[in-house]
Order: structure tokens, then sequence, then C-alpha cells
């Protein structure tokens, strides 16, 4: 016999098998000694109150052997003779796109202007230790995208467009940690993704797609408004293929670089910070719109002062609890300000993808275990709030607004990754602050008035902001917590219109605008549902 239950418990239960078992006997009436087993289906923490519980649906074998977690049924097999398409991005939106496409009888061809996630992380490294960016390798290019190295967290609050349990079965399929599929807030870990999308890219290979690195997608093959392919530039620092893939596609040399063309379909799943791709799409005339963005700073606190606030706790979490999160949102003069991408047990990190720019982002490793949490905290910015000056095309007006902050933060720190930083109380009362609080961010920070420097919108807004949450939550308003700027990459300041029941492109056919950089994602997660979905439209609009 197997039973399911909701039941809600003290955490040194919820750790304990033995302990569940004891609380099931009790609770439900189940006899202890015959319990063969307890899964855990679903997980979350309830801290409202003084006392923290844990809310579990779990499933309970009587007399039955436990099963393990089943995972969605696949259909991945050889494409090598199929119709190819062309998948521009290696994120998220591209990987699922071309997993879902072999599962559709079509071979992939995925393109990506960064290199693989094993070469990329030297290229991550020099951005701390030597303040080199490689505008082609970098937190946003390469290999799993911006969420690669930059904390993989899998939570989305997006329900409408796909069935979010299946991405996330795929991701154990290949190798994520099955506690992905119970807790609320799944997360895989930046030192744990990288191996999974390995493990992707190895799938698509073995099922005869074809996967090429350091290939950047320069233009689109138009003829009469229908996408044919993509002409791609290959750089010269390693060999141009997989080294298990033949030549298949004609090139021409232009010095020390060589084009390609690639011809089908093309999928575009460039992610948020390929500003090129966004004027390229331009210069053929593709349609697209300004999109509104948020922007703001990375807050870092000492992660045991989040645990005794959020845990109502002096001692913190103890022994039974994760590093606590938290999530904050406010409206201050019509625009919402808010917590974003938090990061319990993290690091900030340099995300920069070109020269003169300091960006951060927010990363945790696996097990969540550094001594600071940090968070985005942002204000809404619409395109309306932006008076672009004369020589600034309307449509860049929201990109142009996110290159002058970054540039300003890269100015303010030495023009370098020293990033500009303010503790928290100095930012609300407006000082300037004569030290600053140790921190996780490795090139360093540099004191700045950032109060000051930040547009006079976002400072005044996050101002009110930090009022407003150290209210709910006392102690949240600290000198011990770190403003780190500038968190300027939280979505695309522009998207590629296309029709909302094809997905394909609006005037241009065989052109499908996919996940963040397209502006129809916000998320590993809901990337991936989007490149699955653009896949299957692909694949219905062919077939028919």
């Amino acid at each position: 016999m197997i039973k399911e239950y909701d039941i809600r418990v003290l955490p040194q239960v919820a750790a304990d098998e033995r302990r569940l078992k004891e609380f099931l006997s009790r609770e439900k009436g189940l006899d202890a000694k015959h319990i063969n087993g307890v899964r855990i289906l679903k997980r979350s923490i309830d801290a409202r109150q003084r006392t923290v519980f844990v809310n579990l649906k779990v499933r309970a074998f009587v007399n039955e052997q436990p099963t393990a977690p089943e995972l969605v049924k696949t259909n991945y097999h050889n494409v090598a003779d199929r119709p190819q398409v062309i998948v521009v991005g290696a994120g998220p939106g591209g990987l699922f796109a071309a997993l879902r496409l072999i599962e559709l009888d079509f071979k992939p061809i995925v393109l990506e202007r960064g290199k693989n996630v094993h070469d990329r992380r030297l290229d991550i490294a020099l951005i701390s230790r030597e303040a080199k960016v490689n505008p082609e390798s970098n937190y946003s290019f390469g290999e799993g995208g911006a969420g690669a190295f930059s904390d993989g967290k899998l939570f989305t609050r997006s329900k409408k467009k796909g069935n979010t349990d299946r991405i996330l079965s795929i991701f154990c399929l290949h190798g994520a940690n099955p506690n992905i599929l119970v807790d609320v807030h799944p997360h895989i870990g930046t030192d744990k993704l990288p191996a999974v999308i390995q493990a992707m890219r190895e799938r698509i290979i073995s099922c005869g797609g074809e996967v090429h690195f350091q290939t950047r997608v320069d233009d689109l093959i138009i003829d009469h408004d229908e996408v044919k392919g993509v002409i791609a530039t290959r750089h010269p620092e390693l060999p141009s293929r997989h080294p298990e893939l033949p030549s298949r596609h004609p090139e021409r040399s232009e010095g020390s670089l060589s084009q390609t063309e690639y011809l089908g379909p093309v999928i575009l799943a460039t992610g948020h910070s390929a500003r090129d791709v966004y004027k390229m799409l331009y210069n053929n005339r593709v349609a697209l719109e300004p999109k509104g963005i948020a922007v703001g700073v990375r807050l870092e606190h000492p992660q045991t002062l989040i645990d005794q606030i959020q845990y109502h706790n002096p001692k913190g979490r103890g022994d039974f609890l994760p590093p606590a999160e938290y999530n904050f949102v406010t409206q201050v003069q019509d625009r919402g300000v808010y917590s974003f991408c938090m990061c319990p047990g993290g690091f900030v990190v340099p995300a920069a993808s070109g020269p003169e720019q300091v960006v951060v982002n927010g990363m945790s490793p696996s097990n969540r275990g550094s001594k600071w949490a940090n968070s985005g905290m942002v204000v809404e910015i619409r395109p309306e709030d932006i008076t672009p000056d004369a020589t600034t095309d309307p449509l860049f007006a929201v990109m142009h607004y996110q290159e002058e902050m970054e540039r300003m933060a890269y100015i303010n720190g030495g023009r370098t990754q020293v990033a500009p930083a303010q503790r928290m109380t100095d930012f609300v009362n407006r000082k300037i602050s004569f030290d600053l609080p140790e921190t996780s961010y490795v090139p360093g920070l540099i004191s700045t008035p950032l109060h000051f420097l930040l547009p006079q919108g976002v400072s005044d807004r996050l101002r009110q902001g930090f009022l407003n949450f150290g209210k709910w939550s006392h102690g949240f308003l600290t000198r011990e917590a770190c403003l780190i700027g500038v968190e300027t990459r939280t979505s695309s300041p522009i998207r590629i219109i296309r029709d909302r029941d094809t997905l394909q492109h609006i005037q241009i056919k065989g052109l499908y605008p996919c996940g963040e950089g397209a502006g129809y994602a916000g998320g590993i997660v809901s990337a991936a549902i989007d490149g699955e979905r653009c896949a299957e439209m692909l694949a219905m609009i062919f077939n028919n």
C-alpha cells in the first residue's frame, strides 16, 4: 500500500526518516513497523511565525518496497540524417530547444559564440584575478548561458507557459540531484550545473546533432522575408568543431577568422546581454521594440544575520534548517522595487561582458556554504522613463541606459573590475562610507556615494524601498550590509516581436526568437520552457 500525505512538521522531524515514520504512525494511524520507506515529494519552509515548520508532501510505502523518483520519459534517438535546425545560443533556451528537436525528429545545429563550459572557467577566473574580460567568453557568453556560473537557481513564477516539472526532470536525467524535484525553490548550484550542461551537450552530439563553440552568428540569410540560415564567424583560438564532428558546411576565410553558412530555420536564443545581436537584427529590418528592465545594486549581508532575522532566532538557523532566504517587494512612486535572484550562502561576482563595464551578479554553490547572503535590489524601469538624446534611436534607449550605468560603475571603480560600494545605512542617510564591510566580491570594493551616482529615479526609490523593508523586517536595514554596484542585467532591454500563436517572428518566416534575449523569459526554467515551445511550434509548422 502506498499512501500520500501533506504534513507540517518541525525541522528536526523533516530531516530524519525515522522521526517521519514515528510522526506518520502517531498522526496518521500507520504502523511504523510496516513503513518500509518515506519519500519526500515536495518540501517548503514556513518561517512566518516564531516557530519554524517544514511543509512536506510525502509518500509512505507501507508493506511496499520504496521506488525511485519517476523521471519524464524522453525519446532521444539518432537524427543525423534528419532536417536540420539552427539553434543560436547554448544557454537553457537553446539547449532545451535542441533536446526537444531531437525528440521531434530534427537535427539541431547549436552555434555558441562562447567557449565550452570547461574552458569558460578560465576566462571567468581572469575577470576576478586580472580584470580581463573576454567579450566572447564571460559570465554571460558561453555554454550554459548566464546561469551556468551565476547560481543555477531553478525557481520560476511562470506557471502558464509549460511544465516546470518536465524541465526539472530533464535536468535530473542529465545528472542533477533529484532534490530539485522536491524543493519549492530548487537549486542545482554553480559548482554542479556545469557537469549537467556538459551531459546535455554530449547527448545532443551522441544523437547526431552538432555543437559548435566560439562560433558567433553575425548575420541572417534572408530570402523573400524568410530566414534560410545564418552566417557565423569562427574564432581562431580553438579547433572549429567538436573533435567528433566532420566538416559539413561551406567555409570562407577572412583574415584569421573563417565564416560559415549554416542553412535551416533558426531558433534565436542568444541571451539578454548579446547587444550586437539586436543591432544585427535592426540592420536586417527585423521588427523590435524597447522593453522595460529593472536596475539597481547587489545587496550583501552576513548570512548569520539573515538567518537570525528570517528564523526569528538569535542563534540563527540551527542544525536542521538551510541558509535563510528572503523576498521583498514594494511600490515606490508607481514603480516596483524588489529583491531579485537571492543567493543564500553565496558570492557576488563580476558579470561584465565587454570593455568599460562593471556589472555584478550573485551565485551560490550547491551547499550554500559561504558566510554571506546577497540579492539584487532593483527598481522597475519602463521605456517611457527614459528620454533618449538626439543621437540615440528610441529603440535602443533602454539598452543605452544600461550601458551608461555600467560605464559609470567602471569609471568609479578605477577602470578595473573593482566595484563601487556603500554601506546600506549610509546610502539611506545619503552619507559617504568611510569604510566597508568584508565582502565576497573578489576583485574588491571602493567606497562610492551610490546615492549620488545612481540615476535619481533609481536612487530615490531604492532608498524608500530599503526603509520599507527595514520596517517589515527588523534588523534588515543595517550598516553591516553593503550595496555593490551595479546590477543591470535582470532582463533584455529589447523584445524581438513574434506571433503569439506560432512563436515565429511577426514578419519573417523561419525565425523563432526565444528565451530571455528575445524578451520572453526570465531565468533558467522559463527560458528552457520557451526553448521547448519554440521547437514544438517549428516542428508543427515545418511538418504542415
